[in-house]
């Protein structure tokens, strides 16, 4: 199997230590099932082609450009020139501005995730340093890097060999947490209601284990397509009616823990009987064997 081809190269630098280091995207989208628009008379892949709102003429591509709208249906253009011009060129580096408690970054801000390795055996040393200094005093390096002319704050950590680095988004692209929970009311509620959802809660405690994710939806587009393609019918699923009417909180939490409770019952009760059953057996055994001893 080839290896992965790195999707930028560089170094990382802490102060005047720096080591050749490789950047990989550790998320993928290439197992998701995707459709393409075709025309169903012919079965073609169709093409998509820019057409101007208000002439309804198709425009070629050497009459395409880029515009920023200012006001209603008004826009300043800008040309590609002017727009490099403002970019920000990459000098290659992640430059490790500062090192915070991993418990403080808001989980917000973190975006893409990536695999960062040594390149080559030149700054092995380097890296590995770096990586368990950060691991000693459970630290999270911000850094900047440079990708597709934007620079970016990146959060790199100790991962296994390596490091994880996730870029983080800025603060002007988050939404404000205010503007959807000031209408959030704050009703008492009893300790009772509280202690039997935390009843709940306990019954469903388990360990993060992304191994258990199904994504449902797409393992259904995957039959679905099989079938299509196998000349198989496809049956649509009924969906579930969701219950309109209004159910008690305190009710539906004890009902919960009733359900909960009730097979723990049934449990015990199976064992319980297991046990009975098996005494009687035991006794006859030791009954049949005295008899043969005395005889």
């Amino acid at each position: 199997m080839a290896a992965p081809r790195a999707y930028w190269k560089g170094s990382l630098k802490l102060s005047l230590v720096s080591c050749p280091v490789l950047l990989y995207p550790a998320s993928t989208s290439v197992e998701k099932t995707r459709f393409h628009m075709i025309n169903k008379e012919t079965g073609n892949r169709l093409k998509q082609q820019m057409v101007d709102s208000e002439t309804g003429d198709v425009v070629e591509s050497d009459q395409k450009g880029r515009g920023y709208e200012v006001s209603k249906g008004e826009y300043v253009e800008v040309d590609k020139e002017e727009l490099e011009a403002v970019q920000v060129e990459s000098n290659h580096t992640i430059d490790i501005d500062s090192f915070v408690p991993r418990d403080e970054i808001d989980k917000r801000y973190l975006n893409n995730p990536y695999y960062i390795a040594p390149d080559g055996k030149a700054g092995v040393d380097a890296f590995a340093v770096i990586r368990d200094a950060m691991k000693d005093k459970d630290r999270v390096a911000l850094a900047r890097i440079v990708l597709s002319n934007r620079e970016h704050v990146i959060a790199i950590e100790p991962l296994g060999k390596g490091l994880l680095g996730t870029t983080l988004r800025y603060p002007y692209e988050l939404r404000d947490e205010d503007d959807y929970f000031d209408d959030i009311k704050n009703p008492k509620i009893s300790r009772d209601m509280i202690e039997l959802a935390s009843h709940i809660l306990d019954s469903k405690a388990a360990h993060f284990d992304p191994s258990k994710f199904k994504d449902e939806y797409e393992n259904a587009l995957k039959t679905l397509v099989k079938r299509k393609a196998a000349g198989k019918p496809v049956k649509a699923v009924e969906r579930e009616e969701r219950p309109d009417n209004v159910i008690n909180l305190m009710d539906a939490l004890r009902q919960s823990l009733k359900g909960k409770a009730s097979a723990k019952r049934v449990s015990h009760a199976s064992s319980r009987s297991l046990r009975r059953t098996s005494r009687p057996a035991k006794k006859a055994h030791r009954s049949a064997a005295r008899q043969r001893k005395a005889s």
